[in-house]
């Protein structure tokens, strides 16, 4: 075989890491669950986003673990299914499956805020980064109630766990991905701030 054609199919099977990826993630399980168990149209409950902790404030405590729990495995799955063809196809299922979580194509490209799916992504790459993510978020969160600060603060830790896991590679794609939850988390930011953010468990 000729370089030309190994790098060309190199690039396929990238683009179909991302591709697949994308349509994982891009599964708003939150929005389909509450719908399909009468919780009402989660866009127009609390902060209207479609993850577990705008599900929570359904008072549905079941819905918002299932959330949770399925946001995460679409962020792991396909990662876990692609790095069988290589690091870097593993690494284009984690980017599509975030941007299809924050960009879903069937909700006019408005999503959720990608925490769930971040750290399913991270898992997918190397459960050690996602350990260290739910540490961090758990003591954030038991320590100030505030979901949105802990993820932040979480986010921060995993591009640095990998970079102490000698994964250079994943690690620029870490930052690239915590740049995007924190710009999906802008007005969270500003509530933290301002001091009128909505505590886990408060119901919109």
């Amino acid at each position: 075989m000729s370089i030309a054609f190994l790098s060309e199919m190199a690039a396929a099977t990238i683009l179909l890491a991302l591709v697949f990826g994308y349509v994982c993630g891009s599964i708003p399980f939150g929005l389909v669950l509450t719908k399909l168990f009468g919780a009402g149209d989660l866009r127009s409950i609390g902060s209207g986003n479609i993850g577990a902790t705008n599900v929570l404030r359904t008072g549905r405590k079941d819905l918002a673990a299932a959330t949770l729990l399925l946001d995460a495995l679409k962020g792991a799955l396909p990662v876990l299914v692609a790095g069988r063809f290589g690091a870097e196809a593993g690494m284009a299922a984690a980017c599509g499956a975030f941007l299809g979580h924050l960009f879903p194509a069937w909700l006019k490209f408005r999503g959720g805020k990608g925490v769930a799916t971040f750290l399913g992504a991270t898992l997918g790459l190397d459960w050690r980064a996602a350990v260290a993510f739910a540490i961090v978020w758990l003591v954030v969160a038991l320590v100030s109630k505030y979901s949105s600060l802990a993820a932040l603060t979480a986010s921060l830790a995993t591009p640095v766990m990998f970079i102490l896991l000698g994964r250079a590679d994943y690690a620029a794609l870490g930052v690239a991905l915590v740049a995007m939850l924190w710009w999906k988390h802008r007005e969270n930011i500003a509530r933290l701030r301002a001091g009128t953010e909505s505590r886990i468990g408060q119901r919109g």
